[in-house]
């Protein structure tokens, strides 16, 4: 019998799959789907497993019953990410192995011959029922199986769990289908960026090495600014994209002479002066770039030793005119070289290094970016220890 689809949920069908093409992050991009999904066939919970060479990694999980019964940040504690064989023992392996549909209203009464079983256990142990089921094979053009996306207990307009019915299970093989090509084009682009990553530390590297400082300053400061810029509520993208721009903030030392730059005494104001030019230098090295990552770089560069009251370098700016990156990577910086080591200093103690951010906190630093560094400060101190330099 052939399956009709409504209009309306053809149109969503169309409106999600031009939705899944805006988003490349792997991570939001499966929550994502498995969202859309249930919205398409009202199923009160959902998950997905993505092919990991013979296994199948289990990474979400969404769960309306259980999100109400015990709350939003409760439930996502209730799922841990695990992988399974991709086989015929499991659902979710046996539609990965052979490509096809499976599509049950009470998995609890499995046909007897069937090679597959249900596990009861995370049922057992929450207090859930899960009864209609259907699993459904993320096949992406060339045949390839990325993923398989398990829906659970469809509801009916009073909320009475039934079974998936035949409209759903064409529209839900449409939505997988879908979402295969962006998996795989997501994946695509977390490897180009790792490329892109790993380029933009081996060149950052190559300054700092110069100083005799080691890449762990560099993974460091990374971290440092990832943890402020999510903590300031920044959307997801650029808190990426300043944790992979911001190693990039001294790569202008390239252009600073090693008699100034290894200097183990203290600089003359003619040497202080070549030496704050590495912003500039950095400026230069990283400007014209059709790269978000390079121009947010640059912009980093230039700006990072600005200071709030306006007595930084190289231009002077202050306040709100220093772009937010800048002013991020300008207290992890300075925490940075302050608690660790440099050819012309010992690492200050900590609580000394603490007790100049917070004098400086509205001379040198931005007060709002200097209050979300204190406040996550066990982290940050937590990340110092771990990447400590050694040697």
């Amino acid at each position: 019998m052939k399956t009709r689809i409504s209009k309306a949920m053809a149109t969503r069908l169309i409106e999600t799959g031009i939705a899944l093409t805006s988003i490349n992050n792997l991570d939001e991009l499966l929550e994502f789907i498995v969202h859309e999904a249930r919205g398409l066939t009202k199923a009160d919970a959902g998950s997905l497993y993505i092919v990991n060479g013979s296994n199948l990694d289990f990474l979400v999980c969404q769960n309306d019953t259980l999100t109400r019964k015990v709350g939003a940040d409760a439930e996502r504690g209730l799922f841990t990410v695990y992988s399974i064989p991709v086989s015929k023992q499991s659902l979710a392996g046996y539609a990965a192995l052979t490509g096809e549909a499976l599509n049950f209203p009470d998995v609890y009464n499995l046909p007897p011959d069937a090679p597959f079983s249900f596990n009861k256990e995370f049922d057992r142990r929450n207090g859930y029922r899960t009864m209609s089921m259907l699993n459904v094979p993320m096949k992406a053009p060339d045949g390839a199986i990325v993923g398989v996306l398990q829906l659970i207990n469809s509801l009916d307009h009073n909320g009475e769990i039934m079974p998936f019915e035949d409209d759903m299970v064409a529209v839900v093989q449409a939505l997988a289908s879908q979402a295969a090509v962006a998996v795989k084009n997501a994946k695509l682009t977390a490897a180009l960026m790792d490329a892109h990553l790993d380029t933009i530390f081996r060149l950052a590297v190559a300054a700092e090495y110069r100083d005799q400082d080691t890449a762990r300053h560099i993974q460091r400061i990374s971290e440092y600014t990832k943890i402020i810029a999510k903590s300031m509520g920044l959307p997801g993208r650029d808190v990426i994209l300043i944790g992979h721009a911001s190693p990039m903030h001294d790569v202008g030392k390239l252009g600073v002479p090693d008699s100034i730059l290894l200097k183990p005494g203290k600089l003359t104001p003619e040497e202080r002066v070549e030496m704050e030019k590495h912003t500039v230098f950095g400026g230069k090295i990283l400007a014209g770039s059709e790269s978000e990552i390079l121009r947010l770089s640059e912009s980093i560069a230039l700006t990072h030793h600005e200071k709030w009251d306006g007595s930084g370098y190289p231009y002077g700016i202050k306040g709100g005119s220093i772009p937010i990156a800048g002013r991020i990577v300008a207290i992890a910086d300075v925490f940075d070289a302050l608690s660790s080591p440099r050819c012309y200093k010992p690492a200050f103690p900590m609580d000394k290094v603490l007790a100049i951010l917070e004098h400086d906190t509205g001379i040198h630093f931005d007060p709002d970016v200097s209050k979300v560094f204190f406040g996550n400060l066990d982290e940050i101190q937590e990340i110092h220890r771990r990447m400590k330099e050694s040697g």
